[in-house]
């Protein structure tokens, strides 16, 4: 499995380029909204994205599914919670004075423990919700999408329409924490981490 990661916007949005070196499939864990940056990477490994796989519905993060969705023929999932926060997402630009994007159309409402197969991977949909109410972490071996869920020594905000705090503590505690301390977490934001190291240092867990 090869891994790729763009840091897109003024958000400073990972989004991830994921396929097997075999295949010439892909997926793109979230789309932050610049298209050509997308594409190239994508041209440059010859392959096609599949599924743009996102993490939760705000506008960072899906800002880039339409283009994506309509230039390249890739399918856009998302949990059904997320839904309103999508279709919010002209609204929430204009809030925050950026450029205009369209609204993409959800081709797929996934659900908690759904499984993702393209390009010969699987990604395992686990619903976290607490940063949104469709918050979404992909597993795939050892590796874990975790969107704004978990970050390197931090958790996501749960100040924004939807969140809450409680949730949030409940799904990385029950979700995120019994999983392999080696799984290496790949988040929304920032660097890398691992599963071990959160449980341990995590100061919002009492590291």
């Amino acid at each position: 499995m090869i891994i790729k990661t763009l840091v897109i916007g003024a958000f400073e949005v990972n989004n991830y380029l994921v396929f097997h070196e075999n295949s010439n499939e892909a997926v793109l864990i979230d789309a932050g909204g610049d298209y050509e940056a997308t594409k190239a990477l994508a041209d440059k490994h010859n392959v096609k994205i599949k599924y743009i796989l996102n993490t939760h519905g705000h506008l960072d993060h899906v800002a880039g599914d339409e283009k994506i969705q309509a230039k390249e023929g890739a399918k856009v999932l998302l949990h059904k919670n997320d839904g309103f926060l999508v279709n919010a997402l002209k609204q929430h630009l204009a809030l925050y004075g950026m450029p205009e994007y369209e609204v993409p159309k959800i081709d797929e409402y996934i659900e908690d423990g759904q499984e993702i197969k393209a390009g010969g991977l699987t990604f395992k949909a686990i619903h976290t919700p607490g940063h949104s109410p469709g918050a979404v972490c992909y597993l795939i071996d050892n590796v874990i999408f975790s969107g704004d869920t978990l970050f390197a020594d931090s958790v996501g905000r749960t100040d924004l329409p939807g969140g809450s705090y409680e949730e949030l503590g409940n799904s990385i505690k029950n979700k995120l924490f019994t999983l392999d301390d080696n799984i290496v977490v790949y988040p929304g934001h920032g660097p890398s981490t691992t599963i071990k190291h959160e449980k341990i240092n995590n100061p919002f867990f009492g590291g």
